[in-house]
């Protein structure tokens, strides 16, 4: 995966199928949720079709599902055996 610029703001990745593209943005514990999701709010604003912000599955069970309700971002989990969770919606 190599980064993908979108105006001021960059995702880390995509995923594209035949009719929809999927953006990707990975954050670790010390990095800035807020501005992940401002990153893949961007992102639909260019096109995309969803979002996907992934986090640890202890700091995603943290954050507000609120957030997640409202827009097309879809919140995956990674536990410590590197396996995929969906947290939100």
């Amino acid at each position: 995966m190599k980064s993908i610029k979108l105006g001021n703001a960059a995702i880390d990745g995509e995923i594209i199928g035949q009719h929809w593209k999927i953006a990707v943005e990975i954050k670790s514990g010390h990095d800035d949720v807020v501005r992940g999701l401002g990153q893949l709010s961007a992102a639909l604003a260019y096109g995309y079709n969803s979002a996907a912000l992934v986090v640890s599955v202890n700091h995603a069970k943290k954050l507000n599902s609120a957030v997640f309700n409202t827009q097309n971002i879809v919140v995956l989990g990674v536990d410590s055996k590197a396996q995929i969770h969906q947290i939100y919606p």
